[in-house]
């Protein structure tokens, strides 16, 4: 998908704050410093749209980017960062769950996991939760440039075994860095918009 103006629009904590439009909306889970935002500025092809930070539980609202006005991608805070007051993770945790729960405009989650690691018991928890919510989701082995290429989809394999033992969720690799395997997620997306 080449896109051409997309716009940060909003940063939300409560649901009378969120966009108030029919646009579909592609939301973004993972722990912390898993790499949501890179993730958004490598599939739009910008830098900085997305604000990154190389400290993890930076991003604390939740986060609407206008994509050319077809759909959002929507970066939700990292989980599992354990600097962030006990206080903090209980109240991030409660609006995360509020916009999973009460919004009906959500086309699709991305489940960024990072290649390299096992998935820890807050994926497997989010993952429970992904599957409880009935939405279409896409699992997105984040850091593939991190481990030889010949291992990558092998790795894929091995991790979708860990977190989805029915093997029945469709598991990219991605690589922000590298800006390769776009295509495919992009691929995985649109066919989601067009149903």
């Amino acid at each position: 998908m080449l896109v051409k103006n997309p716009q940060f629009e909003i940063s939300a904590v409560s649901p009378k704050q969120y966009p108030q439009n029919d646009l579909p909306q592609i939301v973004l889970v993972g722990k912390s410093n898993v790499g949501k935002s890179s993730f958004i500025n490598t599939m739009i092809n910008r830098k900085k749209l997305a604000r990154t930070s190389s400290e993890p539980g930076k991003t604390r609202q939740i986060n609407f980017y206008n994509i050319d006005q077809k759909f959002y991608f929507v970066d939700l805070p990292g989980y599992g960062y354990s600097k962030m007051s006990k206080q903090e993770q209980v109240k991030v945790g409660e609006f995360i769950e509020e916009y999973l729960s009460k919004t009906n405009k959500i086309s699709l989650i991305i489940f960024l996991i990072d290649i390299r690691h096992s998935p820890t018991e807050n994926d497997k928890l989010m993952y429970n939760y992904i599957i409880n919510t009935k939405r279409p989701f896409l699992l997105v082995a984040n850091k593939a440039d991190k481990i030889a290429p010949t291992k990558v989809l092998d790795t894929c394999l091995s991790l979708q075994k860990e977190i989805n033992p029915l093997m029945d969720a469709t598991i990219l690799p991605f690589s922000s860095e590298k800006k390769i395997y776009t295509d495919e997620v992009w691929n995985f997306i649109e066919m989601i918009l067009r149903t």
